[in-house]
């Protein structure tokens, strides 16, 4: 049995994740809303419904999600644009060893097509990947199941075959429940114990993972 490996992209490969800390509450002052930074980090690949149904239930059921939603990428774009993103460390490396192993690779991301092709590129990671699938594609966004399920289908593989790398509590219950044997690479947060109870393994960096992978497919 070959594995494949299932990247998340914001705070998992590329550190943007920090960035939504910020500029979700920012948005949300523009239109006199405050939004604590337990909220902010409750958000992290929070996907079509959930965002704005959570949103509504803490603001109230008058709030323009598509409004604010707008805000927040426009500003964050704006920052992005002066300060540059960067990749997490060991994301090169280890991206490039499962290509020398042959190990198929895929994106699942909350974030919209256009912003994952754009980001990929300039960070020359868009030649790594077999797939991209993002929250646009299928029904229901993270942490619904959906978008690890379409990806394992276009990489050709059942769910067990296949490793889910995520940083956030809402990507690691998608993959979750998905089948994915989830590993988590924390970011902003650790684990708590229920979230713990979901992983297959955390890795304090992206490269302790292609240890784990190569063992689960001993041909490789």
């Amino acid at each position: 049995m070959e594995a494949a490996v299932i990247f998340d992209m914001d705070g998992t490969l590329i550190d943007t994740e920090k960035y939504y800390r910020v500029f979700w509450p920012r948005a949300l002052a523009q239109f006199g809303y405050h939004m604590t930074d337990e909220q902010a980090l409750y958000m992290r690949s929070l996907g079509r419904p959930f965002a704005p149904a959570k949103l509504k239930e803490w603001f109230g059921p008058e709030l323009d999600y598509a409004a604010v939603r707008s805000c927040r990428k426009r500003l964050m774009e704006d920052y992005l644009e002066k300060v540059g993103i960067d990749l997490k460390p060991g994301a090169l490396e280890l991206l490039g060893a499962l290509q020398e192993h042959h190990v198929q690779t895929a994106i699942a991301t909350a974030s919209d097509r256009e912003r994952t092709v754009k980001y990929l590129g300039n960070l020359g990671l868009l030649p790594y990947f077999s797939r991209i699938i993002c929250a646009t594609q299928v029904r229901e966004g993270k942490p619904a199941p959906d978008i690890y399920l379409y990806a394992c289908e276009q990489l050709g593989k059942v769910p067990g075959e296949c490793f889910a790398v995520e940083d956030s509590p809402n990507g690691v219950r998608s993959a979750y429940r998905a089948g994915c044997k989830v590993i988590m690479v924390p970011d902003q947060t650790p684990p708590d114990e229920e979230l713990s109870g979901l992983l297959y393994a955390k890795a304090d960096c992206l490269l302790d993972i292609l240890p784990l992978v190569l063992a689960f497919s001993p041909a490789l």
